[in-house]
């Protein structure tokens, strides 16, 4: 059975799978910041009580399956996420990789999804990304 969540007037299990890009998709950026990326969204999601489930860090993009309470959107917690995220890259990430204009590392959209019953088959999908997408460059590679 899953993990309900409980709060003063509600009972509830609201999860999502969410995907957003780096502005430009700049991958030697993203390398270089990677390593401490995924401990910052982790106490970011927890400010906004949520929490996350599963996540993967592409080269390209990430992958989370997210955790929300009913009291906040989706929206806002994905916005405040990328916002505070942006601005510790700046301050945290190496000056030569900081190419990027103001505190917009991020870009504005994202790819949100409802869970609900296929859960393990989204947890299965997140973990097996990085696998997949080598293979298929692989098979890119064959004449």
């Amino acid at each position: 059975m899953t993990q309900l969540h409980h709060q003063n007037h509600a009972t509830w299990e609201c999860k999502y799978h969410v995907v957003f890009i780096p502005k430009y998709r700049k991958k030697a950026i993203f390398r270089v910041i990677k390593k401490r990326l995924g401990d910052v969204f982790h106490e970011l999601a927890r400010r906004r009580e949520s929490k996350i489930e599963e996540g993967h860090l592409m080269p390209d993009h990430v992958h989370m399956l997210i955790s929300i309470p009913p009291k906040y959107s989706v929206a806002e917690v994905i916005a405040f996420m990328k916002g505070k995220n942006s601005i510790w890259i700046v301050q945290n990430g190496e000056r030569k990789a900081c190419n990027f204009t103001g505190h917009k590392f991020w870009a504005r959209g994202y790819f949100v999804s409802t869970v609900g019953r296929d859960e393990e088959t989204i947890r299965a999908y997140i973990k097996n990304q990085e696998l997949q997408d080598r293979e298929m460059d692989q098979l890119a590679l064959i004449p």
